[in-house]
C-alpha cells in the first residue's frame, strides 16, 4: 500500500510515518521503481504498536529497542520484563507527583494562614522562614522521613 493510504488506516499523517522510517522505527518499506514508498499489512500493525506505545509513556528509543523488526519474532521475556520496568517508573513518576502536590497544598496553606495585621512581604517571609528546605545532598526519602519528625 502506498503511504497514503497507510495514513488513512493508522491515523497518522504521512509526515510522521516518514519520520518513523528515518530513525528506524519502521522497518518494512520498499521502494517502487517510480520511487513511491510500498508499505505492507504489517505497516499497519507496527505504527498502531508504535502510537500505542507513545501513548503509554515509552520514548521513541525505548520503542525502537523494543520492537522486533520482524512483527513475528517477539521475545516473549524481554517484552514482559520492558513493559514491568515501565509500570514500576509509572509507579515512581506517580508517588513524586502524589509528593508534590503534598507540597504545593502545604505550602498553599501556609501562605492563607497569613494573620490579619500581616502584609503580604512579611507573610512571604515568614512562610519563607517556616520552610524546610532540603540540604544539597539529601534526597527526597530523607527530605520526606525529615518532615514526618
Amino acid at each position: 500500500m502506498k503511504i497514503g493510504e497507510l495514513a488513512q488506516r493508522t491515523g497518522l499523517a504521512p509526515s510522521r510515518i516518514r519520520f518513523y522510517e528515518r530513525i528506524g522505527l519502521l522497518k518494512t518499506v520498499e521502494r517502487q521503481e517510480n520511487g513511491y514508498r510500498s508499505y505492507p499489512d504489517d505497516a499497519v500493525l507496527a505504527l498502531k504498536l508504535i502510537a500505542a506505545g507513545q501513548r503509554a509513556g515509552f520514548s521513541l528509543d525505548e520503542l525502537r529497542g523494543l520492537l522486533p523488526g520482524d512483527l513475528a519474532s517477539w521475545e516473549h521475556d524481554v517484552l514482559l520484563d520492558t513493559l514491568r520496568r515501565k509500570v514500576q517508573d509509572i509507579a515512581a513518576l506517580q508517588a513524586q507527583l502524589a509528593q508534590n502536590k503534598a507540597d504545593l497544598v502545604e505550602l498553599m496553606a501556609q501562605i492563607e494562614a497569613k494573620p490579619q495585621d500581616m502584609d503580604c512581604a512579611a507573610n512571604a517571609r515568614r512562610v519563607l522562614s517556616e520552610m524546610r528546605l532540603p540540604e544539597a545532598d539529601e534526597t527526597p526519602s530523607t527530605r520526606r522521613a525529615r518532615r514526618r519528625l
